[in-house]
């Protein structure tokens, strides 16, 4: 199949074309720009410099030795003396069917919501994101790449006395700019309790200089930088997923198409190009899922949960499996706080994180399975075709959101289209790290179709995942994070000069 979508790139909105529209073409020219104004080699050199000066001590340190934090009697709860930021407590879950019924464990609550934005700005005619070197006391190495704003309200009202926090009133007074992405997501429903942040990308006209901390770059760069381990952070990758980066009516990149794989994402990324399921039949599947499955997450006392042990140092299950809660004592001369205890989320084993996906009719689409988990706010939501640590599973039958988990572990070399591990939120969990995969399947005689077997899962084009993005709690973090690896297979390649 030879043919060419005929829209252009265009520096101004055309006549009759939609601002969503717009957004599209000029998302797609940056992801398509592999230089900006901020050169490769001079990227280089400013963040080895931000890894040199955003240097954090951080150390373990007793649960009950950390200044600011309280143990609460009676309920062993884990709060901060000012009654912001966050807690640790724990919840009692009860499952009407699955291979787990009910359990207990800790889950960090945090009712306040978190604003993660990037600002962005055309420069010499193409789109740039203002981005962060930031360091978390739970990044495994240090600096990695942020949003433009990362902060709780607890930051920026400044409960800790700190420094303010740089650009945030952008955000504040979105009003005053053009909103590209403005939806509240939900987090980690495994650790999180209903925990919620405002995902924002903000396009100013007026001249923002980037502080020392802060670079311009082009999403083509940044898209590159994904492929490199635990370098671009999460609450920047999950930004960057809910970016409109398909649509209907867009002006994409006149490209000629062919059979190739990326041909197949830019189709995927059209409307027009359809899917194997309308997107009606995908929202009636997704609310026949969320009716069928009854999860009922009740917070108890920390001290009540059943199957965790509890000493001076850490809350852990007492298998020594899926995570732990510990305390640290962090040293940063670069945060708006130069010294601060927190309790952390610290997990078990590393864990996988995978899209199947596949052509149909030249249309490249990704396989979600419908997954409920404790912390969701609406009880299911749509997850990767896996998700998991797979250390945390004893031997024995696999629960069916692993059905597919074989597909990933043994793929082939050829049919892994991108692989790279990255880590997760590093204010909150200390070296959580996951391997992030996309496995293109073979398209021949049962290899696809037999994934149409289970109702849990379903494909989507990327046009659709846009769709449901522009919305709450339709898709997970985790999809969200590998929404954005899958934009990254655009590339800058020739194939895409036009």
């Amino acid at each position: 199949m030879a043919d060419q979508f005929p829209a252009t790139l265009c520096s101004t909105e055309p006549s009759g074309q939609q601002p969503a529209a717009m957004a599209v073409a000029q998302i797609a020219e940056s992801a398509l720009t592999g230089e900006g104004v901020t050169s490769a080699v001079a990227f280089r050199e400013w963040f080895a410099e931000r890894q040199r000066q955003n240097v954090a001590e951080v150390r373990q340190v007793p649960l009950n030795e950390m200044p600011g934090w309280n143990i609460e009697a009676g309920t062993g709860n884990i709060v901060h003396e000012s009654g912001r930021f966050f807690s640790v407590e724990g919840v009692d879950v009860r499952l009407a069917s699955g291979p787990w019924q009910s359990w207990s464990q800790p889950m960090i609550f945090q009712q306040e919501v978190g604003t993660l934005g990037i600002i962005v700005k055309r420069l010499g005619g193409v789109l740039h994101f203002l981005m962060q070197a930031k360091n978390e006391p739970g990044n495994h190495n240090g600096v990695q790449l942020s949003p433009t704003v990362q902060a709780t309200r607890s930051n920026y009202t400044r409960v800790h006395r700190g420094q303010a926090v740089p650009y945030v009133e952008y955000f504040q007074q979105a009003h005053r700019h053009r909103l590209l992405t403005d939806v509240l997501q939900s987090e980690q429903g495994s650790w999180f309790y209903r925990k919620r942040n405002r995902n924002m990308v903000v396009e100013v006209e007026e001249d923002v200089e980037a502080r020392d901390n802060f670079c311009w770059l082009t999403l083509g760069q940044i898209h590159r930088l994904l492929a490199e381990d635990d370098m671009v952070n999460m609450d920047a990758r999950t930004v960057l997923g809910c970016l409109p980066f398909a649509g209907e009516g867009a002006a994409l990149p006149a490209v000629r198409l062919d059979e190739g794989l990326r041909s197949a994402l830019v189709r995927s990324c059209h409307a027009e190009s359809g899917g194997l399921h309308s997107m009606t039949a995908i929202r009636r599947w997704l609310n026949d899922q969320r009716v069928m499955t009854e999860i009922r997450t009740r917070p108890t006392p920390l001290n009540e949960v059943a199957g965790w042990e509890r000493s001076e140092e850490v809350v852990e299950h007492e298998d020594r499996r899926f995570f732990r809660v510990i305390g640290v004592d962090v040293r940063s001369g670069s945060r708006e706080v130069k010294q601060w205890t927190q309790p952390m989320v610290q997990p078990c084993g590393q864990g996988l994180i995978a899209f199947l996906v596949a052509r149909f009719d030249g249309v490249l689409h990704a396989l979600v399975n419908a997954r409920s988990q404790p912390g969701f706010l609406d009880g299911v939501e749509l997850a990767p075709t896996v998700q998991c640590t797979p250390s945390n599973y004893l031997p024995g039958p696999r629960p069916a959101h692993l059905r597919y988990l074989d597909h990933v572990l043994d793929a082939p070399a050829d049919r892994i289209v991108f692989d790279s591990v990255h880590s997760e939120e590093g204010g909150r969990f200390h070296h959580a790290r996951n391997r992030y995969l996309i496995v293109e399947l073979d398209n021949g005689p049962g290899r696809v179709e037999e994934t149409l077997l289970d109702d849990s899962f379903r494909w989507v084009t990327l046009h659709q995942l846009a769709a449901l993005l522009r919305h709450s709690y339709y898709v997970n973090v985790e999809a969200r994070n590998l929404t954005a690896c899958l934009h990254s297979l655009f590339g800058t390649t020739e194939e895409f000069s036009g």
